[in-house]
């Protein structure tokens, strides 16, 4: 199995299209609504690709080398999960043209761009599932999808019936996976857009087509269009077939997610028992796909970080300081690094406030320097991760991350206390005299004796790495 190696090296910015930044008002359908608007399940704001596009400078600035697009093809929703032409641009998001211009641009910028692939079900306006609804049992297309019974009610009120859909939902018809035609037709889309430059795909619901053989052909023609191509799927639990050979080569890790956030938002569990998940999960893949995992701290999908922590900054820095130094490709949801807060969809895809007054620019800053660490520091993206710490009754923990090129350790402190600690760094190669930098306040240590001493503030952490 070959998994991109650039993958280790890449820290990923979600971007949610409609959400992000308008660039173009031209494309605005007619009942727009206000970019500070509260968001709404259904209501366009206008967010589009040359929006991307003019703001690329702030991603540069933050330090991101990879994005990650929410769905960008034709389709009826603010979503777009419902995909009316797999081969168009949204109009409302621009044309081909400027898709070809944001590509370029990141390009040439080293920043790698990857797109969110919904294979397991289209919108009702896909060209196919009209000619059903126009044709019914005469329909070349019948077989395309899960049809039980004609005529296929699929603007009416209430659950689908007639077919099957995601979650019974009329406007997403499920496609039928098994049937030679609709596999190449997808497989051409997929490969399609990785010949335009796309370096990746984000693969939407993909549990939901249980079918081993498909992402083997899948893969197969993704990886032949581009070797270097990155596939991470959008599985929510720990679980390692979906990271075999005819799989992905990483998963949204949302598992890790969930137990970094009990530790440190909620206080709900001990500092072992998260220490001896996030070991468990580190063990559960091949090395090769625990370094391309999506280390997430929020999504489209979950309620935002900021609003998870109570608004409290000090456990929102941990989360970040936990992420930015875990194996894997860090990504950063849109906006979380400025403190954006939202519950669940539509109130955590708010549009991205280009006024900085509202900004938490104390802990962007924050955020910023983490990345920089990670870009600087090899251990950081690409050493192995051990156990130092662990304390339950002070609800500390701690890591070491060791390559070939040194060390570098993260402490978490999850109590409501200064911690007082003396560190053994053995494990992680450093000896007596050996000057040592704790990043996150910029201050010089001297290994005495095989220990660190440090002391961590309440809901606060430190990265040490060897000077």
């Amino acid at each position: 199995m070959t998994v991109p190696d650039w993958v280790q090296d890449a820290v990923f910015y979600q971007i949610f299209p409609d959400r992000f930044a308008n660039g173009d008002t031209t494309n605005d359908p007619a009942n727009v609504q206000a970019w500070d608007a509260p968001p709404t399940l259904w209501k366009f704001h206008g967010g589009d690709l040359r929006g991307v596009i003019q703001k690329f400078d702030y991603l540069l600035d933050l330090g991101i080398n990879a994005i990650y697009l929410n769905p960008i093809f034709h389709s009826t929703s603010v979503h777009r999960y419902n995909t009316t032409d797999y081969y168009k641009i949204d109009p409302m998001l621009g044309t081909f043209e400027d898709f070809r211009a944001l590509i370029d641009l990141a390009h040439q910028n080293g920043v790698r761009v990857i797109l969110d692939g919904v294979f397991n079900h289209c919108g009702r306006g896909f060209f196919a599932f009209n000619d059903v609804l126009e044709n019914a049992e005469h329909s070349p297309y019948l077989d395309w999808f899960h049809i039980k019974r004609i005529p296929v009610d699929a603007y009416g009120p209430g659950k689908a019936k007639d077919y099957l859909a995601w979650w019974n939902y009329k406007s997403l018809p499920k496609f039928n996976t098994m049937h030679a035609k609709v596999r190449q037709y997808l497989f051409d889309v997929a490969k399609y857009w990785i010949e335009q430059g796309v370096d990746g795909w984000r693969l939407d619901v993909p549990n939901e087509i249980d079918d081993d053989t498909f992402w083997n052909e899948f893969r197969e023609v993704v990886k032949s269009a581009n070797p270097e191509a990155y596939l991470v799927g959008e599985i929510w639990e720990a679980n390692p077939r979906w990271v075999s050979p005819s799989h992905f080569d990483g998963l949204i890790h949302y598992p890790l997610r969930e137990v970094l956030l009990d530790f440190i938002a909620d206080g709900a569990i001990k500092a072992s028992k998260f220490a001896d998940r996030v070991e468990e999960l580190y063990e559960l893949y091949p090395k090769e796909n625990t370094f391309a995992h999506f280390i997430t701290m929020g999504s489209h999908d979950t309620v935002r970080l900021s609003t998870i922590c109570g608004g409290d900054e000090r456990k929102i820095r941990q989360a970040f300081l936990f992420q930015l130094c875990h194996p894997g490709a860090p990504i950063i949801y849109y906006g979380d690094e400025i403190g954006m807060a939202g519950e669940k969809d539509p109130l955590n895809r708010h549009t991205f406030p280009w006024d900085k007054s509202s900004w938490n620019h104390a802990l962007h800053n924050f955020v910023q320097k983490l990345i920089a660490l990670r870009h600087r520091l090899h251990p950081l993206r690409r050493g192995s991760l051990k156990r130092l710490v662990v304390n339950d009754k002070i609800r500390v923990c701690a890591f070491g991350r060791v390559s070939e090129e040194g060390s570098a350790a993260v402490l978490l402190n999850a109590s409501d206390s200064i911690q007082r600690l003396q560190l053994d760094v053995s494990d992680l190669g450093w000896t007596k005299g050996q000057r040592i930098m704790e990043a996150l306040g910029d201050e010089e240590l001297v290994v005495s004796e095989g220990h660190l001493k440090l002391e961590l503030q309440p809901h606060g952490g430190a990265l040490l790495y060897g000077i």
